[in-house]
């Protein structure tokens, strides 16, 4: 069974792995289950495009989930690689870099969820370098694709290169922040 450290997990895990038709769109329909000692949160629905029923079937971590956007606390993902969060961040990171540099920063804070993910998926990939190490192994990296990206360019997964992309995302956030109006309140000018 699947081990999920947060529900925002397991819907990244569900949106990386599409129906066989090739929809990665399906009704959700969630409901958690006490399995012995185990909560189990388990994901039903038909997808969209083809009216197949997709079903997962998560066990929940024990740790309290960190807040989201979050996807974990301080163990990696074991049902999710570091390439597939690297690509995720990368993929939010273009299309909302568009977007801020199309719109005049008074909107950016429409953009900052997506900011946000990106900062915390590319959060997640540092999680996978063992102790002592300055890069992400490629015994981390287990699904098909993840192990493809790794072998085509692994110092992508080199502790600093890591740490820069995570800081320049930090940066888009910061500056967000900076520039967007809070509720009730006048952005600010600093």
């Amino acid at each position: 069974m699947l081990t999920a450290r947060s529900a925002f997990e397991a819907h990244l895990y569900m949106d990386l792995h599409p129906c066989e038709c090739g929809s990665g769109d399906f009704d959700r329909q969630h409901r958690l289950e006490q399995h012995g000692d185990d909560i189990v949160a388990v994901y039903e629905g038909p997808c969209r495009q083809c009216g197949t029923t997709r079903r997962f079937v998560f066990r929940m971590a024990e740790e309290i989930p960190p807040p989201p956007p979050a996807f974990g606390g301080r163990e990696p993902s074991q049902i999710i690689d570091p390439w597939e969060f690297a690509e995720v961040g990368f993929r939010i990171s273009e299309s909302t870099g568009i977007k801020l540099l199309n719109t005049p920063k008074s909107e950016h804070g429409k953009l900052r969820d997506a900011v946000a993910y990106t900062v915390a998926a590319f959060e997640e990939i540092p999680k996978f370098i063992p102790p002592g190490q300055d890069a992400v192994p490629a015994s981390a990296f287990t699904s098909e694709a993840g192990k493809a990206g790794y072998r085509r360019d692994p110092g992508n997964f080199d502790r600093d290169i890591l740490e820069m992309n995570i800081k320049n995302a930090r940066a888009v956030l910061a500056n967000i922040d900076k520039h967007s109006t809070p509720p009730g309140g006048a952005a600010s000018k600093a």
